[in-house]
């Protein structure tokens, strides 16, 4: 496998239309490619689970609409599916897409603030 042959160019969309094209084949690709990514990375993650995981970080952007920011996020893409297909991660970075993120509960000490960064409101603007 040659890493360029997933390298492009750089474009940007200058319309929400062409945005809205190469998203879809940006997500095209990952669909396919999935029963190849649990190959290459001999993932314990079902090809149907990956593409649903897939399919929710498409979904999250959907209400984007600064062709911008649209294009950053097409070109992190490209870098991320191109970094993938090319086994240049290990099997944790691919895993961590699936690690659920949930908002621990507050410090209540003051080593557990300590530890998570966090200061009393009351102290902090107290000088």
């Amino acid at each position: 496998m040659f890493p360029a042959r997933l390298a492009r160019k750089v474009t940007i969309a200058t319309t929400r239309e062409e945005a809205r094209v190469r998203v879809i084949d940006a997500y095209r690709a990952w669909y396919r490619s999935a029963p190849e990514i649990c190959a290459l990375y001999a993932l314990n993650v079902s090809p149907s689970a990956l593409r649903l995981k897939f399919r929710q970080d498409f979904e999250k952007n959907r209400h984007l609409e600064d062709l911008g920011l649209i294009n950053v996020l097409l070109h992190k893409n490209q870098q991320e599916y191109q970094e993938t297909m090319n086994c240049w991660k290990q099997e944790p970075h691919l895993l961590h897409w699936f690690k659920s993120y949930e908002d621990p509960a507050p410090p209540v000490s003051f080593l557990d603030k300590f530890y998570s960064g966090r200061d009393d409101p009351k102290q902090v603007n107290s000088f």
